[in-house]
């Protein structure tokens, strides 16, 4: 059920986004009768592949979309290719497992005119061990493990525009050049904003390199950087902001809270399930990287247009 919206609010399309949510539900929105099934011959040695990247796509889409094991999903698939009216053969569970694993998912987003804005958040996600109701309940019992999941969020879109899965032990700030990285090189990029966990040297520098603006808001008790380049300046003006105007003014004037919307996403994709199903971190990737591509195509069906009215 959605939450009602806060006083002041009102949301302007409800009539389009209504139909977006009863969209999603349908389950023949994921076939497109032009897909790209089977893969075609390969002039090499060996057996060729017999489905293409877009077939086991779609099938492990299918598997995360509804939490089912591998040999479910195969029937599922099945099935819905029949109600589709296609006489596609379905990929058995062991070749969807090994596919997984060397799988490039492709992940749909739309590109706006003007400057990319990103929002930049890092989550942890579990793959070991009990969940959290069982762990106050009864204590921890073995061990539990997590990774992590780095987004760059269009703020136009809502659409995740970068992503990057890696152990729990990597730090934020240094995977923050990785995400710019995977915007391209023709699209420019507005301004970058992350908490204070990329209040560091190396994350301005990537920012400032893309001629873009950090919003990042500096730590406690920071002290100037020498200014020897773009990155340090750019930080000193937004410490000498923040002891003139004070946080809360900085925060309103930068836009920074916009940053929830973030942390949203990441609660989103934990809708998906608490916990990865795999445990190998290659196939860990290739389903997070499918949980991202589903809450993008689902932005694409419609998304709710709120403003402010007081």
């Amino acid at each position: 059920m959605n939450k009602p919206l806060p006083a002041g609010y009102s949301m302007k399309n409800w009539s389009s986004y209504n139909e977006a949510l009863r969209t999603r539900g349908s389950m023949l929105i994921w076939i497109d009768r032009k897909m790209a099934w089977f893969a075609p011959p390969e002039k090499r040695l060996g057996r060729s592949p017999v489905f293409w990247d877009a077939a086991i796509q779609f099938c492990l889409s299918v598997k995360v979309l509804f939490k089912l094991p591998l040999r479910q999903t195969a029937g599922m698939v099945a099935h819905l290719l029949r109600l589709a009216g296609l006489d596609w053969t379905v990929p058995d569970f062991s070749t969807l497992c090994r596919r997984q694993k060397t799988l490039v998912v492709q992940i749909p987003y739309r590109r706006v005119d003007g400057r990319l804005n990103l929002l930049v958040h890092s989550t942890g996600i579990k793959f070991l061990g009990d969940g959290e109701w069982q762990a106050r309940k009864h204590g921890v019992r073995g061990r539990r493990q997590w990774r992590k999941v780095h987004l760059a969020m269009d703020t136009a879109t809502s659409d995740i525009r970068a992503i990057e899965f890696t152990p729990s032990g990597d730090g934020d700030s240094p995977i923050q050049p990785d995400l710019l990285g995977q915007i391209p090189k023709d699209e420019q990029i507005g301004t970058v904003t992350a908490d204070e966990a990329y209040h560091t040297r190396r994350c301005q520098a990537a920012i400032t390199a893309r001629l873009a603006v950090p919003i990042i808001p500096i730590r406690k008790n920071g002290r100037p950087w020498k200014e020897n380049g773009p990155a340090a300046k750019a930080r000193n003006e937004t410490l000498r902001a923040t002891k003139h105007y004070g946080k809360a003014f900085w925060n309103t004037w930068t836009g920074f809270h916009a940053r929830s919307r973030v942390e949203a996403k990441m609660r989103g994709i934990k809708e998906f399930g608490e916990r990865i199903a795999a445990k190998d971190p290659d196939l860990q990737t290739a389903e997070i990287h499918i949980r991202v591509a589903l809450m993008n195509r689902f932005n694409a069906l419609g998304t709710a247009e709120i403003v402010r009215v007081a």
